[in-house]
């Protein structure tokens, strides 16, 4: 099972005032575990960035001057999604811009499935306050690089989030590492053995259970020799 954690930073709070995507940041999630696969873009705009929002995540028309529009990256962003599961904290928001940005390029807006971890937050934990600093705190999750917002460092953080919501991290059995420890071990010449007991039956305990088992109707044991 794939699933996408998702998170965006923006000019502003409104895309129906112009308000516009400047970052984009997922996580690939297969079977509720964190794999490698990232995706992260900054996107050039014209549209002026607000005060408020530069102070939260530090992006500047200036800086975002190097980078290409969204609509020179959109097809790389849709390659990454798929059609899988998408995670975001506080869904309407974010899919409302980037249903926005799909429409101002004549394209349709996602379909894909929708889990909004403040909904979940909510419903697990039977709390009001769900932001992703308060969740953080409250499942201990590393807080100390998030001095500003960032898209990528946020959906990392959401993705740690969304899985103690659901039950906490689950481990990767990696085989692999397994025998590659196992060749290392008899490499240096190092004897690993598990200790099996041995059960010995007494003699009246052997005829009490060959008494048991005449007395079951062709019985397999019957066939042993023991």
């Amino acid at each position: 099972m794939r699933e996408v954690v998702l998170d965006t930073e923006t000019t502003g709070l409104s895309y129906k005032n112009g308000d516009r995507i400047i970052e984009v940041g997922c996580v690939e999630l297969i079977n509720h575990i964190s794999s490698e696969n990232k995706l992260q873009f900054y996107c050039s705009t014209n549209k002026n960035i607000d005060e408020g929002a530069t102070k939260i995540h530090g992006l500047t028309n200036d800086f975002l001057s190097n980078y290409s529009s969204f609509e020179n990256q959109v097809g790389s962003f849709l390659d990454f999604i798929q059609n899988d599961t998408l995670i975001i904290h506080n869904a309407e928001f974010d899919m409302g811009f980037i249903n926005n940005e799909l429409k101002l390029l004549g394209a349709e807006p996602l379909k894909n499935k929708i889990i909004d971890t403040v909904s979940l937050a909510r419903k697990t934990l039977s709390t009001r306050t769900a932001n992703l600093d308060y969740l953080c705190k409250r499942f201990s999750i590393d807080l100390s690089e998030r001095n500003l917002h960032g898209a990528l460092l946020d959906a990392q953080l959401l993705a740690e989030v969304y899985l103690e919501l659901i039950g906490g991290k689950q481990i990767s059995m990696n085989l692999g590492d397994t025998k590659e420890k196992a060749k290392s071990l008899k490499k240096n010449n190092i004897l690993v053995t598990q200790s099996i007991p041995k059960v010995e039956l007494s003699k009246e305990e052997v005829l009490l259970h060959k008494k048991l088992t005449k007395e079951i109707k062709n019985s397999l044991w019957e066939k042993i020799d023991y």
